[in-house]
């Protein structure tokens, strides 16, 4: 079999060839385009005992792709061809579809690197959420189950848990794509007047899930990297730009990529247990999570320098020295004192907090003129709310205010 190191456009044909195939359940054309030597590499864990390697066209015809279809009305849908250096293809995607049987939605998002030879496309390897794919097929839960994060509101107050506690909440690529789910019920849903994030267990999280990234062939790792710091980072975005108060709670661990959970929040009570640190230097990393952002606007540029570059590792009363965190409490205090302030920001005003959030935010690119003539629209805007009107009554007839977030 001669392996071939075809152009871009070459491959990226063969590839929308091939999706277009399997859409359509076209047999002829999948057996012009996978070569006779063919070989698949599918995720592991997928449900069905899908997971696993097949080997041949018709196998991979025949043992995945047909039982796939038996068992769910689902498409790969690419969205992003990209060439590697050795002339393979990864492609970026979702399988959007449903489970026949449950009829619950198919929503999972795929990484497809695609090997070539003769002109055919003689290799494919598959990452994608097995979970996702396993839920769909339980007739007793719908799409909107997690695992990797729990989610609650209840009062006007989210609160969003990290839970791989095992692996001290090591964000692997199903905790970031839940992120994003929960990121987006918060920003979606208008009776959310606060946001509580916590890590369920001894760690609020260590970042990236290292074990995963491990078993990944170095030549694939930039594109796992890419595909889950997606995500994540769609996550902290929405985070960051929520109308509502952030309060985060950290214990133990806070580290790498997943101090942008921490950065996200405006409120951060700190367990005495707590230790920062950015972690990527000794791994031979960069920076993600936004830490290139926020650490210099929080701690300044020479201290956030010293945080990466000397690998250092601050306790919980440096991280309040460094402004890093508001306050510092007992570890066994950490979770009541963490809700008992995320509950009185749901109480709170709710649509000031939304524009002092946002005045804060924008601060950092915005000139003093301009800074005050976001102030003085801001300040017009919420002295038009019920909550402003209600409020200014109750303090000239000195009761104290009750807000309803309007």
């Amino acid at each position: 079999m001669r392996v071939d190191k075809v152009d871009h456009s070459k491959s990226t044909t063969l590839a929308r060839d091939l999706y277009e195939a399997l859409a359509n359940g076209d047999r002829q054309r999948l057996g012009q385009l996978l070569h006779p030597q063919f070989v698949g590499h599918v995720t592991e864990g997928l449900p069905l005992g899908l997971g696993g390697d097949y080997r041949g066209p018709d196998e991979m015809r025949r043992d995945f792709w047909g039982k796939i279809a038996k068992s769910f009305a689902a498409k790969a849908q690419p969205s992003d061809f990209r060439a590697l250096d050795d002339g393979r293809l990864l492609v970026q995607g979702r399988y959007v579809g449903e489970a026949r049987a449950s009829g619950a939605k198919l929503d999972a998002e795929f990484i497809h690197i695609l090997r070539f030879a003769d002109g055919q496309i003689s290799g494919l390897t598959q990452l994608t959420d097995s979970e996702r794919w396993a839920k769909a097929v339980q007739t007793d839960e719908g799409v909107s189950g997690l695992s990797a994060v729990e989610f609650s509101v209840e009062g006007g107050l989210a609160t969003i848990r990290m839970n791989r506690p095992e692996v001290h909440n090591a964000i692997d690529a199903t905790m970031a794509e839940a992120l994003y789910e929960v990121a987006k019920r918060c920003a979606n849903d208008p009776a959310i007047r606060a946001v509580l994030l916590l890590g369920n267990g001894r760690s609020f999280t260590v970042g990236g899930d290292l074990a995963f990234l491990a078993n990944t062939k170095e030549s694939e790792l930039p594109g796992l990297l890419r595909a889950m710091t997606g995500p994540y980072h769609d996550a902290l975005r929405t985070f960051s730009r929520l109308s509502v108060p952030i309060v985060a709670g950290v214990q133990g661990a806070a580290a790498g990529g997943g101090l942008g959970m921490m950065y996200c929040a405006d409120i951060v009570v700190a367990a005495d247990n707590a230790k920062i640190a950015t972690g990527f230097g000794t791994l031979g990393l960069s920076m993600d999570g936004g830490n290139s952002w926020f650490l210099p606007r929080l701690v300044g540029m020479r201290r956030a320098a010293e945080l990466y570059f000397e690998d250092r590792v601050l306790d919980a009363n440096e991280a309040l020295e460094w402004g890093l965190v508001t306050r510092v409490v007992p570890v066994a205090e950490l979770q009541e004192q963490a809700l008992a302030c995320a509950s009185r920001l749901a109480s709170g005003p709710t649509r000031a907090y939304g524009e002092v959030r946002r005045l804060y935010r924008e601060s950092l690119g915005a000139t003093l003129a301009e800074q005050l003539g976001a102030e003085t629209e801001a300040l017009c805007r919420t002295a038009s709310t019920a909550d402003a009107t209600g409020a200014i009554a109750s303090f000239v007839g000195k009761r104290k205010p009750v807000f309803s977030g309007r």
